[in-house]
């Protein structure tokens, strides 16, 4: 199992994790204790010699993965409506701080052993449920990456017994998992129907199975971050190359805001530095 780090190691507050599969980049996945400081005053936070470059998106829950060289770097005081709309980044050249936001989604830092760039994912289950994690190997891949090099921390989420979901939902994104088997990707846009039931029977009797029932009619749990983990492990991945933050933000209010738990629109920051 991976470890993580509260930094500095020493604070009781104002503390960000970090996780040990990407000790060779300045990163770090924020509290809710930052939540009055944007990306481009957090940076100064991360142990980088000079300040890097902040990118960042206006979040839509899709799988739209853009590069960093097809942005413009924040200024302090943008306005999310000038922000391009995108789930995820990729950079491109070194020194480029890349951020997504989440609160009970998946913040997903990416970083290349082999290259030094990285990517940053915003995983909810609608973009899990469009591969937006494969996606984004897929362009680290395209600028020269292997999977073998890649290592992926996934930063604190809503964890799978707490996530309830509809049936629906449960299988459209767990038809991420059968892509060899098109007639479920139907199965997964239906409203109700008997063979949508069967699947999801199918999914809670997977081994080690990211769906969990759930007590009430046409409702089940999800665990979206090993949904990811298991899009991963489909790409040729490793088990040591994914870490998966012990924390859940529904459960650990001190530390996380929740949109499940509060239904405000508060988040927490999750970044990456690139490096040559």
């Amino acid at each position: 199992m991976q470890t993580w780090h509260w930094q500095p190691p020493e604070a009781q507050s104002n503390a960000y994790l970090t996780c040990d599969l990407l000790k060779d980049w300045a990163h770090g996945f924020f509290t809710n204790q930052f939540w009055s400081r944007p990306p481009e005053e957090l940076v100064s936070l991360l142990p980088y010699a000079q300040l890097p470059a902040v990118y960042r998106l206006k979040q839509v829950h899709g799988n739209r993965v853009m590069p960093a060289a097809d942005l413009s770097p924040v200024v302090a005081d943008q306005l999310a409506m000038s922000l391009a709309e995108a789930d995820g980044l990729v950079s491109t050249a070194a020194a480029q701080a890349i951020w997504v936001c989440s609160a009970d989604c998946t913040p997903i830092l990416i970083g290349d052993l082999a290259t030094g760039q990285t990517a940053a994912v915003h995983a909810g289950w609608r973009g899990t449920a469009a591969k937006i994690l494969p996606v984004a190997v897929a362009q680290l891949q395209a600028q020269g990456g292997q999977i073998a090099d890649l290592r992926v921390a996934m930063g604190p989420a809503i964890a799978g017994d707490q996530y309830q979901v509809s049936e629906p939902v449960a299988a459209q994104v767990g038809a991420t998992l059968f892509a060899d088997q098109p007639e479920f990707a139907e199965l997964s846009e239906a409203a109700a129907s008997p063979e949508l039931s069967e699947f999801c029977q199918r999914l809670l009797q997977m081994p080690d199975s990211p769906v969990l029932p759930d007590s009430q009619p046409g409702r089940l749990r999800l665990d979206v971050p090993k949904v990811n983990l298991l899009q991963l492990a489909q790409l040729g991945f490793e088990p040591d190359q994914i870490a998966i933050a012990p924390y859940c933000t529904y459960q650990n209010p001190d530390w996380f805001f929740s949109y499940r738990r509060e239904k405000q629109k508060k988040v927490q920051w999750s970044g990456i530095v690139s490096r040559d």
